[in-house]
């Protein structure tokens, strides 16, 4: 069996995180799948998704360690080609990735006590994103 829906999401911009997991569950429930797997997919190149404890300390450390690992900067090849602002929103977006897959059991999402989906804008202004969730299983 086979499901997929988008949802939309709207950022403020930079650093802007988003819990997805409700909405992936539900997604999975309208599915009817009891066991499979669900991807969540980013529709475009300067945001991600992932699990972590979606709590604020950790809403706030994501974003601080990945402008630290790649801080904004004029000197990347893409500033150098597009001069807007966002040659490393794209490096973070791509180090972490556009899409999770995550397991199906009894047609609940296997995930951890305090692991949640999430969102993260990389860019560095707000957007309206498109998330599509595809469930695949029996």
């Amino acid at each position: 069996m086979n499901y997929q829906q988008q949802i939309s999401i709207s950022t403020k911009g930079h650093g802007d995180m988003h819990d997805l997991t409700g909405q992936v569950a539900a997604a999975v429930a309208a599915s009817g799948v009891r066991t499979g797997s669900v991807n969540v997919f980013n529709v475009g190149s300067t945001a991600a998704v992932g699990t972590l404890e979606f709590e604020p300390g950790l809403l706030e450390d994501l974003p601080a360690i990945l402008d630290r690992l790649i801080p904004p900067s004029r000197s990347y090849g893409h500033e150098q080609a597009w001069h807007d602002g966002n040659g490393h929103s794209h490096l973070q977006a791509t180090m972490l990735g556009p899409s999770l897959t995550v397991p199906i059991a009894d047609g609940k999402l296997v995930l951890g006590t305090w692991q949640q989906i999430f969102h993260l804008e990389c860019d560095v202004r707000g957007r309206k994103r498109t998330v599509v969730i595809t469930v695949l299983g029996d």
